[in-house]
C-alpha cells in the first residue's frame, strides 16, 4: 500500500525529504528524475515519524548523468575550508563498484536517522540476523545522498554526525562499507562524510612474532 508525497509530509514534517525540499534555496542539488508515489503506508510513516527520515533518492541528475557515490563526491567537494558539507578527503574507493557503477534507484527511503544503541560494536551480520524482516541496511550512496539532502532540508542539520552507519555494500575483496560521522569527536580529523571499509579476517591476515631477548622478559 502506497501514499501520496503530501500525505507523507503530513505525516512526517521536515522528515519528509521530497523534490520540493531538495530544491530549497542554498541547495546544490539539481535533479531531474520524476518524483513516484511514496511506497510506504500510512501507518508504517506514522510508526516511524520520530525515529526515521523519508528521502526521495532520485536517479539522475538534471543532465540526465546517473547519481553514484563518486558524482556526489564531486558535486559537494572534499576540502571543508572551501565548502560545507562536503566528503572527508578519501580516494580509495573512486574505482570500487559500489562508488563508480552503483546508482540512486529513483525511489523513497526511509531510513533511521539515529543510530541503534542496543547495536553498539556488534559484527554487521549479528546485527543483520537480528533485525526484522522489515529493515535492511542501506546502500552507502542512499545514505550519502540522505545525509546532505537532510543537511540542506533542515538547514544544516546532520544525520550520524559521530556515528558510523553499516551499509549493505562490499567492496572488491569482500570487505563491508560504513559510511557517516561527519564530526569526529576528537577533533582529530577534519569535518567531512566518510566512507571506511570493514576487513574481514581472510587467510591473508596472520601474523610475524617478535622475539624478544630472554634476559628482557623480567622487564616486560
Amino acid at each position: 500500500m502506497s501514499t501520496t508525497y503530501a500525505n507523507a509530509k503530513s505525516i512526517l514534517g521536515e522528515n519528509c525529504i521530497g523534490p520540493e525540499e531538495l530544491a530549497v534555496q542554498g541547495s546544490s542539488f539539481r535533479f531531474g528524475s520524476e518524483c513516484p508515489p511514496v511506497p510506504y503506508s500510512v501507518e508504517q510513516l506514522e510508526q516511524h515519524a520520530v525515529s526515521s527520515v523519508l528521502v526521495f533518492t532520485p536517479a539522475h541528475d538534471a543532465d540526465g548523468s546517473p547519481v553514484t557515490l563518486n558524482s556526489l563526491r564531486t558535486l559537494f567537494g572534499i576540502d571543508p575550508a572551501v565548502s560545507e558539507p562536503c566528503f572527508y578527503n578519501q580516494d580509495w574507493y573512486l574505482k570500487e563498484p559500489f562508488a563508480a557503477e552503483a546508482t540512486l534507484d529513483g525511489g523513497w527511503h526511509l531510513i533511521r536517522r539515529e543510530a541503534l544503541e542496543e547495536v553498539r560494536a556488534m559484527l554487521p551480520e549479528e546485527i543483520e540476523n537480528a533485525l526484522p524482516a522489515t529493515e535492511v541496511f542501506p546502500t552507502a550512496v542512499t545514505c550519502a545522498f540522505a545525509f546532505f539532502a537532510y543537511w540542506f532540508a533542515t538547514g544544516g542539520n546532520m544525520l550520524w554526525r559521530h556515528d558510523f552507519i553499516w551499509c549493505s555494500d562490499r567492496d572488491h575483496n569482500g570487505d563491508r562499507i560504513y559510511v557517516g560521522r561527519y564530526e569526529d569527536p576528537m577533533q582529530m580529523n577534519k569535518n567531512g562524510f566518510n566512507i571506511h571499509r570493514h576487513l574481514r579476517l581472510k587467510p591473508i591476515h596472520t601474523a610475524a612474532p617478535e622475539t624478544v631477548p630472554v634476559d628482557h622478559l623480567g622487564k616486560m
